[in-house]
């Protein structure tokens, strides 16, 4: 059996990981966005490029430091 805090563990590191990658790579985040949409035959373009890349690594660096915080939280209690 798994003990629940290698899991909440496991959890955060992928958290911390993924807001990295997506902070890091905004354009590439949605590129794969609109490649996963493709095969249901939906079009996902956004209105503006600027401030979709804008908002998706805002989104990013949120869950990079939501990561972190839970982080220290997990380590601290």
């Amino acid at each position: 059996m798994i003990c629940s805090y290698c899991i909440q563990l496991t959890i955060v590191v992928i958290a911390i990981v993924f807001g990295a990658l997506v902070a890091w790579k905004p354009k590439k985040t949605i590129d794969i966005q609109t490649a996963l949409y493709r095969p249901f035959n939906w079009k996902l373009e956004p209105i503006s490029m600027e401030k979709e890349i804008r908002n998706t690594r805002i989104m990013g660096l949120t869950v990079l430091i939501l990561g972190a915080l839970s982080l220290i939280y997990i380590l601290l209690t």
